[in-house]
């Protein structure tokens, strides 16, 4: 924050406007904190510093103590070998079997911030398990050093079942996956496959870790990403009460608004177009890539006139967008699928996300630009935005406030039942922080470069 407090002090303005200036430069790097369901456990889920009704003046803090998130460790390989109610079998690679040994080794390399080029950055830092395996306070991810990324962190909940992984599906199987945030100067910044390997090696930690999880290989970039891949393979989230109701047959486990809201969903709204639902179970994606306008208004540069910023958590002001701009880094264009194909009818194309535990992970859409649900479901009521390559699959639904209403019941019944377990283990997890005895980029002659 210092180059921040530097830049206020420098501008001549009356110090009323400080407060404002602030704000803007917080804007710039994207922060803002999220709506949650009015559901939400804040216990498990969301941040911890909950600032919701900040703006009354009987306002009574509910942080919760760090020290009480011990959590408790559970038996992930369970949720490999029999997936929670509504999902199908789960995926195993025949070259990567689960086993618990490499569960437990890839959930410690997940929440190990030595894993980045200056130990100050892991996996869960972008996923945060409490919010969702996603990141409810930001539009778009921030890395080491805060380096912007365009994109949106998408959840990790139930990636097994993802055929194309990434906004723009790039990538086919989580074993491959894994390298991108390694390696991405904006993510977590190694400069190479091997200086991962070697850091690694290096760490007396992982000493017989990797060959006892896999029969007396050490560290490599195959056995690094099965490691990962394995713990990633097991956090799926289902038996909600929408599973409780459709596929367990219990009338009374969801409301009538929300049966009221599934059949908006698979009729009126059509979104099962999209989000498919099977006989047995139900992944809520096609797993192919759409363009609904949003990338297309995002690229075209296309903006209001004024933006609402949040000056402190419940006080916002409207301000010009052009001042905003004044303050912030120009943005990277987005092109979507284009940027992997090159073919430009996949403009502004992006993978059709899970609905399931879609109330736990806002903001939403490849670029964090919908706050709620509910702006979600107008966005998709007014038919997207009009490009020339608009999905023939979107249209205006001419939904009516109750529908929308009833629509977004439905959407926050999709929370798997077996979040809490995940996010509990999670908190049981090892934290990698840097030691004295562990490579380190700042320690003399530690990575012998």
């Amino acid at each position: 924050m210092h180059f921040i407090n530097r830049s206020i002090k420098n501008i001549k303005v009356p110090i009323i406007f400080s407060a404002i200036i602030l704000a803007l430069v917080l804007y710039a790097l994207r922060g803002f904190t999220a709506d949650l369901a009015e559901s939400t456990n804040h216990a498990v889920f969301g941040p911890g510093d909950n600032k919701e009704g900040y703006e009354s003046a009987d306002y009574q803090t509910n942080s919760l103590d760090l020290q009480q998130r011990i959590g408790k460790e559970a038996r992930l390989i369970d949720f490999v070998s029999s997936p929670p109610l509504g999902l199908p079998p789960v995926p195993v690679p025949a070259d990567n079997p689960v086993t618990t040994k490499k569960i437990q080794l890839g959930r410690k390399l997940f929440f190990d911030r030595r894993l980045s080029i200056n130990d100050t950055f892991s996996c869960a830092i972008c996923h945060i398990p409490e919010q969702g395996f996603a990141n409810n306070e930001i539009k778009t991810a921030v890395g080491v050093e805060g380096r912007t990324v365009k994109r949106n962190t998408p959840t990790v909940f139930n990636s097994a079942y993802l055929e194309k992984i990434f906004h723009d599906g790039r990538e086919s199987t989580l074993e491959q996956q894994v390298w991108s945030p390694l390696l991405a100067r904006n993510e977590m910044a190694n400069p190479s496959i091997g200086y991962v390997i070697n850091k690694i090696m290096a760490i007396r930690e992982y000493d017989n870790l990797f060959e006892g999880a896999f029969e007396g290989r050490g560290p490599t970039m195959e056995t690094i990403g099965m490691a990962l891949a394995s713990y990633q393979r097991t956090l799926n989230a289902a038996n909600s009460p929408f599973d409780l109701w459709y596929y367990g047959k219990d009338e009374d486990a969801v409301s009538e608004q929300v049966k009221r809201g599934f059949k908006v969903f698979a009729g009126k709204g059509s979104c099962s177009v999209c989000h498919q639902i099977q006989e047995g179970f139900a992944l809520f994606s096609d797993d192919q890539l759409h363009n609904t306008g949003v990338g297309f208004e995002d690229s075209m540069g296309v903006e209001p006139e004024t933006t609402r910023v949040q000056l402190a958590p419940g006080v916002y002001t409207e301000l010009d967008t052009s001042v905003i701009k004044s303050v912030s880094r120009p943005r990277e264009n987005d092109l979507g699928l284009y940027e992997v194909t090159e073919d430009p009818n996949d403009r502004w194309k992006y993978r059709t996300p899970s609905l399931r535990n879609v109330a736990l992970t806002a903001p939403y859409m490849h670029n964090g630009s919908l706050l709620t649900l509910r702006d979600v479901i107008e966005f998709y009521n007014q038919g997207g935005i009009p490009n020339e390559l608009l999905s023939p699959l979107i249209r205006p639904l001419n939904l009516t406030d109750t529908e929308i209403d009833d629509l977004a019941a439905f959407l926050k019944s999709l929370t798997g039942g077996n979040v809490s377990i995940l996010v509990e283990d999670a908190f049981a997890a090892p934290i990698g922080d840097i030691s004295a005895d562990d490579p380190n980029w700042a320690h003399e002659n530690k990575l012998e470069f």
